[in-house]
């Protein structure tokens, strides 16, 4: 039998499915592996994600954002290491055919999952593999009409090193004087050979990234401030920190003096979900190598030339967008209205995250509770995501409303009609309190929408 473990992820991704979280690419041609689309809840999800992630970052006076391209002169991943370095080497196993990387072989199963007791078995002989194998991860382009060498670019594997590239057009312009930081969200593209769990490991995603460049000798202060501002970060929209753990690097990236992971408790165990690393001055110096151009820092107060250290924060969109979703899936028993109990799929998502902010329910399409509803939805619609809902029973609705995370469902009722009030029902607690219309926007506004 599955694992509870597996099991509740299935239901998870299930859930994303029908509900309209996420699809896979392509479906209807048998999908495209390691490549999702976000449906209509999914993007304001994710929307709402990067926006919480943008404001925690660039509300700030010292860090600016910035946009940069895709395509970038193939040079810069000459510089970066990513032609040399980036790689995974890989392995075959003979019986069943199944790649993995050396690095994590251990933690791998075998692709051909051979049942016996229904357990999966691992290929963990050594006699069942090929000699490593070294494969880039970075997808291959071509500019121009000619597909040969010298129009070759890359789809960039991460968006760090188009903040590098435009650190001296930022400080210039912005004025910023270090410390300061540059932040970016973006796409990124890598050829992974073994897709898995979702949404953690995919081709494409979107990067949520800081550069913060600081003077040399102030990196161990930053690299602190920054481990726990990011940390922060996961628990005040909700996440438990005992499903959050830290993990440090041992063996560094070519760039890295220290690593460390924020990792999360998945179904299927501990995953990052965002880096924080000490890039130490190794891009700046190693894009002034190649340019040829200065890409020093000059200090007016004291009159010294450096090349900035770097504290990276990293994270996948994506990747914490799954993790969100499974810190707040959960399943319990709640009182029907027969006073009987059934079983209730609830995802518990802070406000500021949740797609649907309030739903609108007449409890009844007549005696003009829907109208009233529809305007009370109309008004709400001007600072919410609202939705309107006057299908099935009203205890139905709310389940929907619960299986998606909405917050508060607020019900139009024959009360309504002669008073001018309406309840509002709270997701968590499943409490209900009767206010008046006219003050529905201040009472979401003070619970923090």
């Amino acid at each position: 039998m599955a694992s509870p473990q597996n099991n509740t992820l299935e239901k998870i991704v299930s859930l994303a499915k029908r509900r309209g979280f996420v699809f896979q690419s392509s479906e209807i041609y048998g999908g495209l592996n390691g490549c999702w689309d976000y449906g209509p809840l999914g993007v304001e999800m994710l929307n709402n994600l990067k926006q919480s992630w943008w404001k925690s970052m660039t509300f700030r006076e010292n860090i600016e954002g910035v946009d940069a391209s895709i395509l970038m002169h193939p040079k810069v991943w000459e510089a970066s290491g990513h032609l040399e370095k980036f790689a995974d080497p890989m392995v075959d196993c003979k019986e069943c055919k199944a790649r993995f990387r050396v690095d994590t072989i251990e933690d791998e199963m075998c692709g051909n999952k051979a049942y016996q007791g229904r357990k999966a078995i691992k290929c963990q002989q050594e006699n069942n593999f090929t000699e490593p194998r070294t494969f880039n991860l970075m997808f291959k382009t071509f500019v121009g009409p000619i597909e040969d060498t010298p129009a070759t670019v890359y789809l960039r594997p991460e968006t760090a090193q188009g903040i590098f590239t435009n650190f001296l057009n930022i400080q210039s312009s912005s004025r910023q004087k270090v410390p300061f930081g540059i932040a970016q969200i973006g796409k990124a593209f890598r050829n992974e050979i073994n897709t898995k769990n979702f949404l953690f490991r995919t081709r494409e995603f979107e990067q949520m990234e800081m550069q913060f460049f600081v003077k040399p000798s102030d990196d161990d202060k930053w690299f602190d401030y920054w481990k726990e501002e990011r940390l922060n970060w996961f628990v005040k929209l909700g996440m438990d920190p005992k499903k959050l753990q830290w993990h440090k690097h041992e063996k560094l990236a070519h760039y890295a003096k220290v690593a460390y992971d924020i990792e999360f408790e998945f179904p299927f165990g501990w995953g990052e979900i965002e880096g924080i690393h000490n890039r130490t001055d190794f891009d700046l110096s190693k894009h002034e190598e190649f340019s040829g151009k200065s890409l020093k820092y000059f200090d007016d107060s004291t009159k010294e030339k450096y090349t900035p250290f770097v504290i990276e924060t990293s994270a996948g969109a994506s990747r914490i967008f799954m993790a969100f979703l499974c810190a707040s899936y959960n399943e319990e028993l709640a009182p029907t209205a027969d006073g009987k109990e059934d079983k209730r799929v609830v995802l518990n998502l802070h406000p500021t995250l949740a797609p649907i902010k309030v739903a609108v329910l007449p409890l009844v399409n007549r005696d003009g509770m829907d109208e009233k509803a529809k305007n009370i939805s109309a008004g709400l619609q001007k600072n919410y995501k609202t939705f309107y809902d006057d299908s099935g029973a009203v205890g139905r609705r709310y389940r929907r409303q619960d299986e998606i995370g909405t917050p508060f469902c607020v019900t139009v009722d024959s009360d309504t009609m002669k008073d001018g009030t309406v309840t509002i029902r709270d997701r968590d607690t499943m409490k209900q309190i009767r206010i008046s219309a006219e003050k529905i926007g201040s009472y979401l506004f003070d619970a923090g929408l």
